[in-house]
């Protein structure tokens, strides 16, 4: 079933990673929003800042782009 926005950041990982698809496809895992903005680019993606807060763009689960730790 494909996302209904083509960025998917997941909930933080217990090392603090967290693992972004594009497009329903794994990309990698980021461990800084830098991470993100960068998995943007190779993609073709916008990469400006400021869509980072794009929710037609990004889904972030789990936290924003300011969570890069677990719960607990």
């Amino acid at each position: 079933m494909p996302e209904s926005v083509p960025v998917v950041v997941h909930p933080p990982q217990p090392d603090g990673g967290r693992r972004v698809t594009i497009r329903g496809e794994p990309v990698g895992t980021a461990y800084h929003v830098l991470d993100v903005v960068e998995f943007l680019r190779r993609e073709g993606l916008p990469e400006a800042d400021t869509t980072i807060d794009d929710p037609e763009l990004i889904e972030w689960r789990g936290g924003g782009p300011k969570v890069w730790t677990a719960p607990g």
